[in-house]
């Protein structure tokens, strides 16, 4: 198994830092990936990762929620297709400085499926720009 990034990252990439295998990769072209992927080839599943990340947007694969529900004020990030009523955003959240493209502040309260981020963890490895996203 691999741990998967979900729709909770906001592109901070503390938890690229602590990775010993260096498996995670910021999403490029920012408005088709729009957050942190995990390549499910290369994790070794040690978690590292998930103190680390300040927007608790990280899980097992096998424990990503189903059924998350916010609490007021997360936000979520997402391509424009994804999240239609997002809007770019730029500034502080919980203490730290996020530039986003698409992102959504939530009310509080809403479920979210976060399984359905696990696809596109897989797809920015096989058919997205995986680790040619370093260099662009």
């Amino acid at each position: 198994m691999t741990h998967i990034i979900t729709r909770l990252c906001l592109r901070d990439t503390a938890c690229v830092e602590v990775c010993p295998v260096e498996c995670m990769v910021l999403g490029h072209p920012e408005e088709q990936w729009p957050w942190l992927y995990i390549d499910p080839d290369t994790c070794i599943d040690c978690g590292a990762c998930v103190p680390e990340c300040p927007y608790e947007a990280i899980f097992p694969e096998e424990e990503v929620p189903f059924d998350f529900v916010a609490p007021p004020g997360v936000w979520i990030a997402g391509t424009k297709e994804e999240l239609p009523d997002g809007v770019p955003f730029e500034g502080e959240v919980d203490g730290h400085h996020v530039k986003l493209l698409n992102a959504k502040q939530l009310a509080g309260g809403e479920t979210l499926d976060l399984t359905e981020d696990i696809p596109p963890n897989y797809a920015f490895f096989s058919e997205g720009p995986g680790y040619d996203a370093l260099n662009m």
